[in-house]
């Protein structure tokens, strides 16, 4: 009786598990993000951070993303920053999962960064808050949704200790977005990244980085989700507009 009642939970345990796999609806796909970061600084303490991504459906044909951000940094002694600031997305329909039609994202944002070195790695942490205002073209209104994203990157120099103008280095990160609050759907998970590129730093002030990025997407229903391959070019372009003394 006892491995019969062992059998039926086992073969339960399978079903429930097959059926769970069997609801999620994944589709991989491949991007091209091409992107520019800048964040130039003011005075000692205050800066301005600008951005914009242009997100493309496979590699470069068709839209997926507009992106752009500017927000403002303050910067302490201590290698960390805080940022404050707006972002405006533009999302097109594209790929396996379509959404059914164009819709612009007002985003309101707050991080934090802090700077860390560990041997040949310089380490970045990023803690950022979303609140983000969704417009749903259908209903001629917008839905308002929060999240949560931690991202920490390692850079390492290569053939050197130290970062050096005109040299090379390696940079990976992950970043989880955890979604929270009223309307997030069956899924707290909104999305997981995971990168690898190649960098050239020309000064400290500009560098060139290309690579990877896996994208890991759940929407909201928690049954379709999206794994992208995405190739990644990078440009990071900072002015120091401080008064020389």
């Amino acid at each position: 009786m006892n491995k019969l009642r062992l059998a039926w939970a086992i073969m339960l345990f399978l079903g429930i598990g097959f059926n769970v796999s069997a609801q999620k609806e994944i589709v991989t796909q491949s991007n091209g993000w091409w992107m520019y970061f800048g964040n130039h600084r003011l005075s000692d303490n205050w800066g301005l951070h600008t951005e914009y991504q242009w997100r493309r459906h496979e590699f470069i044909s068709t839209w997926q993303q507009s992106l752009m951000r500017v927000g403002v940094d303050y910067f302490f002694k201590n290698n960390s920053s805080l940022t404050a600031g707006y972002g405006w997305i533009k999302s097109f329909p594209y790929g396996e999962q379509p959404v059914n039609q164009e819709f612009t994202e007002h985003r309101i944002w707050q991080q934090w960064i802090l700077n860390q070195r560990a041997g040949r790695l310089y380490v970045n942490h990023r803690y950022r808050l979303e609140q983000r205002f969704l417009e749903r073209p259908a209903q001629d209104d917008y839905v308002f949704r929060q999240r949560v994203r931690y991202r920490l990157m390692l850079t390492m120099p290569i053939g050197a200790k130290d970062l050096q103008d005109n040299s090379l280095f390696v940079s990976v990160y992950a970043e989880p977005f955890l979604g929270f609050g009223e309307g997030i759907g069956r899924n707290i998970l909104d999305q997981n990244r995971l990168s690898l590129t190649l960098g050239y730093r020309f000064n400290p002030n500009v560098n060139l980085q290309a690579g990877y990025l896996n994208q890991y997407i759940v929407k909201p229903d928690g049954i379709q989700q999206e794994r992208n391959h995405n190739f990644q070019l990078g440009l990071t372009y900072n002015l120091d507009l401080r008064q020389s003394e």
